[in-house]
């Protein structure tokens, strides 16, 4: 059998790993020189695609000489930090990329911080050492520097380092060295990173990482074999951390990694990471084994959600008519089912029956399943995200905090300083970065980051660049002021007029086209005062037979301010919810009624 390496790459966001993957494998002969694969193999969902992300950790395989490499993409995103802790647990050394312009950002560093508590041996590969405001040595010493700021042991801080162009396809371990391709990270991985150290000859027992559904296989389980040998047939148990037996059943499918394929295969041995089927109730962090297998692996504690949402039933007077899949239970089963596969997220059922608090790290993760839903025909309506407080042993309350990181060009740094401190920010370090820029660090409560990031980048220009990490629980920093401004209120049902919104354009911006249908309570735009106003968005032009050149002037709209589906999350205030459906994302007030959201202000403040 081949010798056998397993490995996680991690880095920031935009780093380039899932590029550099996609190299590795062409250069690997995992592809025919005329197979037609699409680029960013890796990033396979549609939201991926779209958004140049990688949200799901997932696996393949590079037979490299006499050793096969299994190599497994991570999130860089903390929001998906549920699947970076469970992957670092299935290798034995990680790929550390980073950008030789930018350096490591906070999501190296919180994905690093996981990597090195668990004794993984880095690799450095500084990438884009081609860019034209690359700064090689400097981006090696801020390495050096984050792994002793992180404890990293004497082992872990003698560290290789490799300098490449991942999207030019060449690596060198040194920059004088000829630029042909990667074969120096695959010898590099081959030398430096330890085989699995497992028990061939003890008991069957695998630890499950990953969790899927296959409408042939049923549920699939993936993860690394820790002891013994996996035989397509034999009887096995699922055990969960308490050591409490979840069922029995057999391996029915066994399913290995060989580039970015899964192959049925008949036999696996320890250190392998391979796909089981044959269970249906054994879940993330529970140990398959066999039948004579006394107690469950270790699993790591995975970080608590520190942000909700309500998920409901969608009650909307246009309720039903664009989605499929409108009822409690089909939303309850889908949320559900996430949180089983993402342990990153948590439900709740709430005291009404038709809603649900779905608990996960950060506005985009929650933003990325709500999209996934509505693609899938949902019809939801969406509260305001909101903070999980918790009380210490003092009695104090406490809520999450975050480290903030931005680099901003000179000019803008005033209006973001200004309006993190008004969110209850507090700078910890301000010195020159790369381009010309100036990096700042905040440590804020999260609740003060819900809905700036839109915010942020209209006042950089698009320029800035803005990266967070949760860093534990701090004590409460008091309130924090919401949207300034009220909203227009549609105070009708019906299709709206062009020439009633081009009336209420001196009201404020619309966040709606003409022609669209609209209901009473929904919002329709954002008003220039600070209350909100009810408005007649139906009102068509009076015809007569009487000619005047103000009367025939020709109507012209502003295009509408659309809100994306993040925007509108964090834009809504704690008396109004989104609606979502496969087709539309609309606002409104929780209380279509007028009189009685005066009622229920009245009884508010009482």
């Amino acid at each position: 059998m081949s010798k056998l390496r397993n490995i996680a790459i991690i880095a920031h966001v935009d780093h380039g790993k899932t590029t550099l993957i996609d190299v590795m494998l062409r250069q690997a002969g995992t592809f025919r020189d005329n197979q037609r694969v699409e680029e960013r193999v890796m990033d396979s969902n549609d939201l991926e695609k779209e958004r140049g992300i990688t949200i799901l950790a997932k696996c393949t395989s590079i037979q490299w000489k006499d050793t096969r490499i299994n190599i497994i993409d991570t999130p860089g995103h903390a929001d998906f930090g549920g699947e970076v802790e469970r992957i670092l647990g299935m290798v034995d050394g990680v790929l550390v990329l980073v950008d030789a312009a930018e350096g490591p950002m906070p999501q190296t560093k919180f994905v690093l911080m996981k990597a090195l508590a668990q004794g993984l041996r880095p690799i450095v590969v500084i990438n884009k050492v081609d860019r034209p405001d690359a700064r090689v040595e400097e981006v090696l010493n801020e390495v050096f520097d984050l792994f002793v700021a992180l404890d990293a042991n004497d082992a872990q801080l003698d560290f290789p380092v490799i300098y490449a162009s991942g999207r030019n396809g060449w690596a060198v371990k040194d920059l004088n060295d000829p630029r042909e391709n990667l074969h120096c990270i695959m010898e590099e991985v081959v030398r430096y990173v330890e085989e699995p150290d497992v028990d061939v000859d003890a008991t069957f027992a695998f630890l499950v990482t990953l969790i899927e559904s296959d409408n042939f296989l049923g549920r699939i389980l993936t993860g690394k074999i820790e002891s013994g040998v996996a035989k397509v047939g034999m009887p096995i148990k699922g055990i969960n951390l308490d050591g409490t037996v979840v069922e029995q059943g057999r391996i029915t499918k066994l399913l290995s990694f060989d580039g970015i394929e899964r192959n049925p295969v008949d036999i696996a041995e320890a250190g392998s990471i391979v796909s089981i089927a044959g269970l249906t109730n054994t879940t993330v962090a529970d140990t398959v084994g066999a039948i004579e297998l006394k107690s469950p692996l270790k699993a790591i504690p995975i970080d608590p959600p520190t942000m909700a949402i309500t998920i409901g039933v969608n009650d909307s007077p246009l309720a039903g008519t664009e989605g499929t899949k409108v009822t409690s239970r089909m939303i309850r089963d889908r949320l559900f089912k996430e949180a089983e596969s993402n342990v990153a997220i948590r439900v709740k059922e709430t005291e009404n029956a038709d809603a649900f608090e779905v608990g996960g790290r950060g506005e985009l993760q929650l933003g990325v399943l709500i999209e996934n839903m509505r693609r899938e025909g949902f019809e939801l309506s969406v509260s305001r995200p909101r903070v999980l407080f918790k009380t210490n042993e003092a009695g104090e309350r406490e809520e999450p905090m975050e480290e903030v990181q931005v680099d901003v060009d000179e000019a803008y740094s005033g209006i973001v300083v200004e309006k993190l401190s008004m969110r209850k920010g507090n700078m910890t370090e301000m010195r020159p970065s790369s381009g010309g820029k100036l990096r700042m660090k905040f440590i804020m409560p999260s609740r003060g980051m819900i809905g700036y990031q839109g915010e942020f980048m209209t006042d950089t220009r698009g320029s800035g660049v803005l990266s967070r990490i949760f860093t534990g629980y701090g004590p409460y920093k008091g309130d924090i002021a919401g949207r300034r401004n009220g909203v227009l209120i549609s105070n009708a049902t019906g299709v709206a007029v062009e020439y009633a919104l081009w009336g209420l354009e001196e009201r404020g911006f619309l966040i709606i086209p003409h022609g669209v249908r609209i209901y009473e309570g929904m919002i329709i735009g954002q008003h220039s005062r600070d209350n909100d106003l009810e408005v007649n968005a139906l009102k068509a032009k009076q015809l007569t037979n009487i000619r005047t050149t103000s009367k025939d002037e020709a109507v012209k709209l502003t295009p509408p301010k659309i809100p994306t589906l993040e925007q509108a999350i964090a834009y809504i205030e704690e008396d109004e919810l989104m609606e979502v459906t496969p087709k539309n994302i609309r606002l409104r007030k929780r209380y279509l009624d007028p009189n009685l959201r005066k009622r229920m202000e009245k009884a508010k403040s009482a």
